[in-house]
């Protein structure tokens, strides 16, 4: 049994961007990862194919795409080729997006967007502080409102696209003593004096992503760059986390079904004994349980996707899919690295790179406890 929840549309457009994988992101790939950096050309050319401001609007320069399923696609092309570029983009044109695009008003959407839909100005958000993790309710980092806007001191870390980023978006403490209430959001412009960046941190996987700890040392913030209401960042943060949740389980599920249809295509050539290995039993076995789970992880998602193209995905639906498809993820991950044998643990080794890439995927936007506490709450437990 399968189904396809997207349109003639969809796959037209599917074409396009596994065209942009292909001819530009490809060949400059192990360029990426030396440098620890996407280059900014290829911002540019995904800007020009309309990738990146599918959900701004025609008069910004963006696609003003309502349906979130082109956005499935593109996550979906970049993940089963690159976890860590799907991770950079997705970051800037489906996690930033919304917050540029929702709660900003004509003169900011004037000023950002169009560089933001044409690559130009590339975007990071900083809500993970050293020592934090997924508790956003008890950040450190500071606003504090003066007569030329605000200054902003603390420190950000694990930062995607955080060492180059031209705009980010930084959730900071405006009223002390009100824990989720006393939360602003803010945009904070490279170049901001006060502001500075760590060098690129050194992951274990994921290379061609670049991610940085970011400092603010009193930052002068003017007070046009406010993103929504004073107080409210908290609530802003939590309605757009399910579609960052979702996100993540349409690119771990897209990432793991690309590295298990390359293993199997090598179980069946490469032999032991004289037979391919794929048809021994346990192997066969293996990968039965791991096309099962697959699919009926994807089954899951995809009904995920559609309510939230419907504007009906809750916050516990969310958080069920994105635990659930790391784990298949890293799962599929693992014994695709066993059934390589000593060449999955080859760096040069596709299935190598991404066991690695992959293991973050039980920790990011949320780690997958956390979101298992989200749904045990939700059973009044």
């Amino acid at each position: 049994m399968s189904r396809t929840i997207y349109g003639p549309d969809h796959q037209d457009f599917r074409r396009t961007v596994r065209g942009f994988v292909e001819t530009e992101a490809q060949p400059n790939y192990a360029r990426y990862c030396e440098q620890r950096l996407i280059d900014r050309d290829l911002w540019l050319k995904a800007g020009s194919l309309g990738l990146l401001g599918l959900h701004v609007p025609e008069r910004y320069g963006g696609g003003d795409a309502a349906d979130w399923r082109f956005t499935a696609v593109v996550l979906e092309e970049l993940s089963r080729f690159s976890s860590g570029l799907s991770s950079s983009f997705g970051i800037h044109c489906d996690i930033v997006a919304p917050y540029l695009c929702d709660l900003t008003d004509d003169g900011q959407k004037t000023r950002w967007l169009p560089g933001f839909a044409s690559g130009e100005l590339i975007t990071a958000i900083g809500m993970t502080e050293p020592g934090g993790g997924s508790d956003l309710a008890n950040l450190r980092t500071t606003a504090r409102k003066t007569g030329d806007g605000w200054l902003l001191n603390g420190a950000k870390t694990f930062i995607t696209n955080g060492s180059r980023a031209d705009l980010v978006v930084v959730a900071a403490r405006t009223a002390p003593g009100r824990a989720s209430r006393g939360i602003s959001l803010f945009v904070v412009e490279a170049g901001t004096p006060g502001f500075a960046r760590g060098t690129k941190l050194d992951k274990v996987g994921q290379a061609e992503s670049d991610t940085a700890e970011l400092f603010f040392d009193d930052a002068v913030v003017p007070p046009e760059n406010l993103l929504g209401e004073e107080g409210r960042g908290f609530v802003y943060m939590m309605q757009r986390l399910p579609q960052e949740r979702l996100n993540c389980a349409v690119s771990n599920l897209a990432n793991a079904g690309a590295v298990l249809a390359e293993t199997l295509r090598y179980v069946k050539s490469r032999k032991a004994f004289g037979t391919p290995i794929g048809s021994f039993q346990h192997n066969r076995f293996k990968l039965a349980e791991m096309t099962t789970a697959l699919d009926v992880a994807r089954s899951y998602v995809q009904d995920c996707v559609l309510a939230h193209v419907a504007g009906e995905l809750t916050a516990v639906q969310a958080a069920k899919a994105k635990w659930w498809s790391a784990q298949v993820q890293n799962d599929i991950l693992d014994n695709c690295v066993q059934l390589h044998g000593g060449y999955g643990y080859m760096r040069e080794s596709p299935v190598a790179r991404a066991w690695l890439d992959g293991r973050v995927s039980k920790i990011w936007a949320g780690t997958n406890e956390i979101m298992k506490e989200i749904i045990g709450r939700d059973l009044g437990i």
